[in-house]
């Protein structure tokens, strides 16, 4: 990427926070193994059970921190060793949440949502089932978990179900939404690749499969990734960013002056799909990278294929509008000169 390249795929991954890589630097100091008895692991054990708490503070949870690799991993062990029966996920999940759950029933979407009246019958089906829905849609931007009161938890648990929430997207830039278990993923907001939490409000939900983490997770944690990881969760939250709320606001309107920015439902403020006029998504890509910006076409993990982006299909969009969509999704350090730079190059591109 040139010197001059304007980065708007933070929702891939951002970049390292300053406090989030002095902490990791810090931890790299503390090379033992957290788990040894000796001075240099109890010292180490320390410094990994305070970024535990760090982050349950800097979130304000009140339950139990499962470090993982990921967001992925923290998928794989709420979903695979949750305590039900069932897993239900919603037809515009990352594809992490159908790696996890192979055999997940999919629940169709309704204007944005997930369709009360199948989810309804879903969980009217024998034994226990556990939920998996996206806080932040990661191509769209859609809200699917809401931060206050939400109908679609408290529906599940009327059920007598579980919510995990895949908080990927939104974690470090809003509230937690209410939900059994939270998946987080530290890259998506500052902080190091290769750490991220299952955040479990009972361990009484999963069963132990032995190892580190009290027994949920096998594997040396990751002392480095874990201080980093507390350390962008404290420097986070999108008041703090360069652009203002408003600012992105006029960005949104600004794109849809010269395409159709997609607005399946609720959304947030930091991730646009947006459809040029006439050109491909991947000709749009291409040229924008020649005009020096860093974009994308839905997610990171699937835009590599050239099939139709299951989530946007997911959503009902229309396959000639899905053709054409790509994902600017906004970052920490994004200027508002960052923005105002795009909207002129995406105007000249698409006039």
């Amino acid at each position: 990427m040139s010197a001059q390249q304007i980065y708007l795929d933070h929702a891939a991954t951002t970049p390292l926070l300053p406090q989030a890589r002095e902490a990791w630097l810090e931890g790299a100091a503390l090379w033992a193994n957290p788990s040894s008895p000796h001075k240099q692991g109890r010292a180490a054990r320390a410094s990994l059970e305070d970024a535990r708490e760090r982050v349950k503070k800097a979130l304000g949870w009140q339950g139990e921190v499962i470090f993982t690799s990921g967001a992925s991993e923290a998928l794989a062990i709420g979903l695979g060793r949750a305590r039900a029966e069932r897993r239900l996920v919603s037809a515009v999940e990352h594809d992490a949440v159908f790696r996890a759950a192979p055999d997940a029933q999919e629940l169709p979407m309704r204007e944005g949502e997930i369709d009360s009246d199948a989810l309804a019958r879903a969980l009217a089906m024998p034994g226990r089932a556990v939920v998996a829905v996206q806080s932040i849609n990661s191509e769209t931007g859609t809200v699917l978990l809401p931060y206050a009161r939400n109908p679609l938890v408290e529906q599940v648990r009327a059920a007598g179900g579980l919510v995990v929430a895949d908080c990927s997207q939104s974690a470090g830039k809003a509230a937690l939404p209410d939900a059994d278990m939270i998946v987080l993923s530290a890259h998506k907001l500052g902080g190091p690749i290769g750490i991220g939490a299952l955040l479990v409000r009972d361990f009484a939900m999963l069963a132990p499969s032995g190892g580190q983490e009290r027994g949920y997770r096998a594997g040396t944690e990751n002392l480095p990734g874990a201080l980093g990881f507390a350390a962008a969760l404290e420097a986070m939250g999108l008041e703090g960013w360069a652009t203002t709320a408003e600012q992105r606001l006029d960005f949104r309107a600004a794109l849809s002056r010269y395409g159709e920015v997609l607005q399946p439902g609720m959304q947030c403020s930091h991730i646009f799909a947006v459809a040029a006029p006439r050109l491909a998504a991947t000709a749009m890509l291409i040229r924008m990278d020649a005009a020096g910006f860093a974009i994308s076409a839905g997610s990171a993990c699937s835009s590599g294929t050239l099939k139709q982006s299951r989530v946007l299909k997911g959503f009902g969009i229309d396959e000639d509008l899905a053709r054409r969509t790509v994902r600017v999704s906004l970052g920490w350090n994004t200027t508002p000169a960052d923005l105002d730079a795009f909207a002129e190059a995406w105007s000249q591109v698409n006039a």
